[in-house]
C-alpha cells in the first residue's frame, strides 16, 4: 500500500489536504483496491435523511480484494495463525492461498444449500479460523452476514435471526471458554424453537460432543466440504450493497442492527489499520477482540487481510489458564502489534506483574487500546510493564457505527498522552458542539462529540429502520453525526472522549462524565478500576454513588474512602466528589467487557429487587455481592 503516513508533518500536511479535497483524497486511497469498474461519482450525501453514498456505481468484491490478488506475490504468507483456548492444543497456520480455497469451498456448500446474493445469513461460532472463513464465504456469494457473539443466549440469537430475516445459520458444536464447555449447538436449537424462517444449520464439529441434529435442516461443515468444489467465481456487487449486519444495544434494549457497506467499509478499514498500526509486511498483529463485536469484523479480518497482514487469533480468555496468558502469546509467536482493550488491561493489572515477569515480551514495537477510554493508570501500567516504556500506544476512539478508527494516535508517528485518544485521522472533521448544538471551535473546551462531514465506514442505517438510525444519530445536531459520547479538546487541541452522554450526571447544575470522575477515582495507587453512576439526591438533584476495586492490600476503608474524595476534589472539583464508595471485588461485566452500569443503577437507588435480566454477565455472582454490599451504605 502507498498510502501509510511517515511522519507527523505528513499526516499535518495529508490532514489539511483530506479536508480541503475530501473526494479528491478518498478517491486516492480507494484507487490502492482492485475494482471490477470504477466509480461515476465519489460522494453523495446529506445528514438530514440520512443517505450517505460512497464510490457510486463502482462494482466490486470485498474478497478479492482480501484474498485473490495476494495470491501471486503472497500466496504462501500466513494469513492467520489460531492460538487455542487450552495451550497445549496445537496451533494453526493458514496462508492466504489456503485460506482462499478453504473460502472458496465454503462459498460453494453455501450455494448448494440454497444461499444466494442479498440472503442474510446468521453465524454463530467460537473464535476459530472457520468463523472468518464463513464471514468471507458469504462476502464471496453476496450473502449478507450476521455475526452473534458466541456467548450470547438464545433469546439474543432469535431476537437477531428474526430482526435480520435470516435463513440459513451458521454454527459449531462447542466450544471450551477457559475451563468451561458451552455447548453452542444447544443454544442455537433453544433460539430456533418458535422460528420458521431458517431453513438450514451448517454445523462445524469442533469439540466432537454429542448434540442433536435436526433431520434436513442440519447439515455437517465437513460432510458438505467432501462434495464441493474450490472454484468459485466471486459475485459482483455494488460499492453500496450491504455486507454485513452488526447488532449492537440500543437504549430502548432491542438491538439495533448497524449497516455496513462492501465499498466504503473496505477502503476505510484498511486505510486504518495500515495507518494507525503503521503495519510492516513482516509483522505479527494481535488484536484481542471476539470477531462477534466490531473490533472484530474491522481489526482481525477484515482490515488486516485487506493489507495483507498475518493476524494472531486467539480462541480462549486472557486469565486462562492464568492471568499471563496473553504475555505468553506474544512471547510465543513473537507479537509486533498488541490491541486489547482496557478492560482487560485493568484484569490483568489487578492479578499483578508476576504474570508478566519473566515473559519476554521484547518483540512488541507497538500497543493499541479499543473500547472505551482507557484511564491514566491503566495506560501507564500498560505502557511501563508491557511495552517497557519503548511502544506507542494508540488510544483509538470509534463506535461499531463508524467501522473503523476515527480519532488516535498514528503509532510512533504522532504525539501521545495518557488517556487521549489525540487527534484525528485523515478524512475525519469532529465538531464539538455545546447543549445549544452550536460548534465550539475554540481549545479548553468540552461539549458533546459530533462529526461534520461523511467518511466511507459510517453506517448506511439501522436495518429494517432506517428512522431509527436518523433519529439516533442524525437528529440530535442539525447536519451532523452525534456519537453520543463527551468529549473535551484541551489547550494543545488534543481530543479526550470523557464518556457516553447518557452517562453524564447533573450534580448541582454541573455536568460530570461518569468516566472523568472514574478517571480521577482511579488515579489513587490502591485503586484497579471504579464505575460511577448517579442517584437520586435530595438537593443536588443527583448525587454520585462510586463502585470501586482495589488491590489486596490491607486497607482502612474509611481512611481510603477520604483519600479518593480528596483525589476527586483535586482533579475536578469537590462538587464532583462521589457521596458513596462501595468497595467491591468485581463489576458487571458482559462476556464483552462493557461495565452493565444500568444494574449500578438500579443498586444505587435502592431497586435491589428488579435487576432485570443477568444471564448476558460474565459473572452474574457478583451482582448479589454487590447487592449485600450496598446495603451497609443505604
Amino acid at each position: 500500500m502507498n498510502y501509510q503516513i511517515n511522519t507527523f508533518e505528513e499526516y499535518l500536511e495529508i490532514y489539511k489536504y483530506s479536508i480541503e479535497n475530501p473526494e479528491g483524497f478518498w478517491a486516492e486511497i480507494a484507487s490502492n483496491f482492485f475494482w471490477h469498474k470504477k466509480w461515476d461519482k465519489v460522494l453523495e450525501w446529506n445528514f438530514t435523511e440520512p443517505e450517505i453514498k460512497w464510490f457510486l456505481n463502482a462494482k466490486l468484491n470485498i474478497t478479492e480484494n482480501c484474498l485473490d490478488r495476494h495470491l501471486a506475490d503472497g500466496g504462501e504468507k500466513t494469513a492467520i495463525i489460531w492460538e487455542p483456548n487450552n495451550p497445549d492444543e496445537n496451533v494453526r497456520k493458514i496462508t492466504y492461498k489456503q485460506l482462499y480455497t478453504d473460502v472458496c469451498l465454503f462459498a460453494n456448500v453455501l450455494k448448494s444449500n440454497g444461499a444466494k446474493k442479498g440472503d442474510r445469513i446468521c453465524i454463530y461460532m467460537p473464535m476459530i479460523p472457520e468463523l472468518v472463513i464463513a464471514m468471507l464465504a458469504c462476502a464471496r456469494i453476496g450473502a449478507i452476514h450476521s455475526v452473534v457473539f458466541g456467548g450470547f443466549s438464545a433469546k439474543s440469537i432469535a431476537d437477531r435471526v428474526e430482526d435480520a430475516g435470516c435463513r440459513m445459520l451458521i454454527t459449531a458444536d462447542g466450544v471450551y471458554r477457559g475451563a468451561k464447555l458451552l455447548n453452542l449447538k444447544g443454544i442455537v436449537d433453544e433460539a430456533l424453537i418458535n422460528d420458521n424462517l431458517i431453513k438450514k444449520v451448517i454445523v462445524f464439529k469442533n469439540r466432537g460432543i454429542n448434540i442433536k441434529m435436526q433431520t434436513e435442516r442440519d447439515i455437517w461443515w465437513h460432510d458438505e466440504i467432501e462434495i464441493a468444489t474450490t472454484d468459485c467465481k466471486a459475485e459482483i456487487m455494488d460499492s453500496e450493497d450491504m455486507l454485513y449486519i452488526l447488532y449492537t444495544s440500543g437504549s430502548t434494549g432491542k438491538p439495533k442492527g448497524v449497516v455496513h457497506t462492501c465499498g466504503g467499509y473496505m477502503v476505510y478499514t484498511a486505510y486504518t489499520f495500515s495507518n494507525v498500526f503503521q503495519y510492516k509486511s513482516n509483522e505479527i498483529f494481535f488484536c484481542t477482540a471476539d470477531i462477534g463485536w466490531v473490533t472484530g469484523h474491522s481489526y482481525i479480518v477484515y482490515g488486516p487481510l485487506l493489507s495483507g497482514a498475518t493476524c494472531l487469533m486467539f480462541e480462549g480468555i486472557p486469565t486462562y489458564p492464568d492471568s499471563g496468558r496473553l504475555w505468553e502469546i506474544v512471547e510465543k509467536h513473537k507479537v509486533n502489534i498488541l490491541y486489547t482493550a482496557p478492560t482487560a488491561i485493568r484484569s490483568l493489572m489487578q492479578a499483578g506483574t508476576e504474570f508478566v515477569r519473566g515473559k519476554d515480551l521484547s518483540s512488541l514495537s507497538k500497543l493499541g487500546s479499543v473500547g472505551e477510554p482507557i484511564n491514566e493508570e491503566a495506560w501507564h501500567w500498560y505502557n511501563e510493564n508491557i511495552g517497557n516504556s519503548k511502544c506507542p500506544i494508540a488510544d483509538t476512539w470509534w463506535q461499531t457505527e463508524t467501522g473503523g478508527i476515527l480519532i488516535s494516535p498514528i503509532a510512533g508517528i504522532s504525539p501521545t498522552k495518557p488517556s487521549y485518544a489525540m487527534l484525528p485521522l485523515p478524512g475525519i472533521q469532529p465538531a464539538i458542539v455545546n447543549a445549544q448544538g452550536e460548534e465550539l471551535f475554540e481549545n479548553n473546551i468540552s461539549g458533546d462529540l459530533c462529526i461534520k462531514f461523511p467518511w466511507p465506514g459510517i453506517l448506511r442505517t439501522t436495518y429494517n429502520n432506517h428512522e431509527r438510525c436518523r433519529t439516533n444519530y442524525f437528529e440530535t445536531y442539525k447536519n451532523m453525526y452525534y456519537t453520543g459520547d463527551g468529549c473535551l479538546r484541551d489547550k494543545d487541541g488534543f481530543y479526550r472522549i470523557t464518556g457516553r452522554a447518557d452517562d453524564v450526571l447533573k450534580v448541582s447544575g454541573h455536568r460530570i462524565g461518569t468516566a472523568e470522575v472514574e478517571n480521577a477515582i482511579d488515579l489513587h495507587h490502591k485503586v484497579i478500576e471504579s464505575a460511577v453512576v448517579g442517584f437520586p439526591h435530595h438537593i443536588k438533584g443527583q448525587g454520585i454513588y462510586a463502585f470501586v476495586i482495589c488491590n489486596n492490600e490491607n486497607t482502612d476503608s474509611d481512611k481510603l474512602r477520604t483519600e479518593i474524595i480528596d483525589i476527586v476534589t483535586k482533579e475536578i472539583g469537590s462538587f464532583a466528589k462521589p457521596e458513596k464508595i462501595q468497595f467491591v471485588n468485581g463489576l458487571p461485566k458482559t462476556r464483552s467487557g462493557k461495565i452493565m452500569r444500568r444494574i449500578l443503577r438500579k443498586i444505587a437507588e435502592g431497586e435491589t429487587e428488579n435487576l432485570g435480566d443477568t444471564t448476558t454477565l460474565l459473572d452474574p455472582t457478583i451482582v448479589e455481592e454487590i447487592k449485600t454490599g450496598s446495603l451497609s451504605l443505604a
